[in-house]
């Protein structure tokens, strides 16, 4: 039998590569990217799991586009209002709001950890040929695009996301990292309130079972002061905290002063 021989050297070398592995922070959580790639098949279906977030496209097509123009964006067609304007759509699952973005002018970048949302998204985006060339859909995550992405958008969207990512801080900085100077980010999610655990959980998945039981969890929620304190410290602004309230019987969102339950921000990356 060989005889093994200890190196103390390649031994701590070993031990730094394994600790740093495993240290590593990430925004993924397998267990939402695997519920809602299940459903890639069903997320086109206006009557189906995803009907809730078809009927919120409305107010997050408004909310981005009213939200750049107000930032000074130009507007030479009215038309196509966001044109030359490059989007970054973060876990953009099927791309039910990277399109609509795309067909009012934006270039639009979508992302998603889910090859199975990805693919799905490609795959509807080739039924409209006036989406050609406006639309590239990417399987990745926030942190890796981001190191070759720097400063390359003039806006990030993440819409009903931030509720479904493990280290919010991480997802925040890295998405920042991707806007210009003065450009701006716009999310949507849940409040971390006792009305949105009775509404976005109880109610939405055990009583109307409107959405798959498990899709949130409300130790991820986090409340917009929390939000504005990571995106300050990220050298961003807070222009507008709107709050949006949905009718489950009516199957519509409403803009509200409220944000207990659903809220929507929109920041303003600083000027160096």
């Amino acid at each position: 039998m060989a005889e093994t021989v200890y190196n103390p050297v390649l031994t701590e070398e070993i031990d730094q590569l394994g600790k740093s592995a495993t240290v590593k922070r990430s925004t993924v959580d397998l267990a939402s990217i695997e519920l809602h790639s299940k459903l890639s098949n069903k997320w086109w279906d206006l009557n189906g799991e995803m009907r809730a977030l078809h009927t919120l496209n409305p107010l997050r097509v408004q909310f981005v586009r009213d939200g750049l123009a107000n930032t000074g964006a130009k507007v030479d067609t009215p038309c196509l209002p966001l044109e030359g304007t490059k989007i970054l759509d973060v876990g953009c699952g099927g791309g039910l709001l990277s399109e609509p973005l795309a067909r009012i002018g934006a270039e639009v970048t979508g992302i998603d950890a889910s090859a199975e949302l990805i693919a799905t998204a490609k795959e509807h985006a080739l039924l409209d040929p006036n989406l050609d060339g406006k639309l590239n859909y990417i399987e990745t995550v926030i942190e890796d695009f981001s190191i070759e992405n720097k400063e390359k958008y003039n806006a990030v969207v993440a819409s009903e996301v931030l509720e479904h990512v493990n280290d919010k801080e991480l997802f925040l900085k890295c998405c920042i990292n991707t806007i210009m100077p003065g450009g701006s980010i716009f999310l949507t999610t849940l409040n971390k309130t006792l009305p949105a655990w009775l509404g976005g959980i109880i109610a939405a998945e055990h009583v109307l079972k409107l959405i798959p039981t498990g899709t949130h969890d409300w130790n991820k929620f986090i409340t917009p002061t929390e939000i504005q304190c990571l995106l300050e410290t990220c050298g961003c602004k807070t222009k507008l905290i709107h709050g949006m309230f949905y009718n489950p019987l009516k199957n519509e969102w409403y803009w509200t002063s409220s944000t207990a339950i659903n809220y929507a921000i929109h920041a303003m990356k600083k000027r160096e």
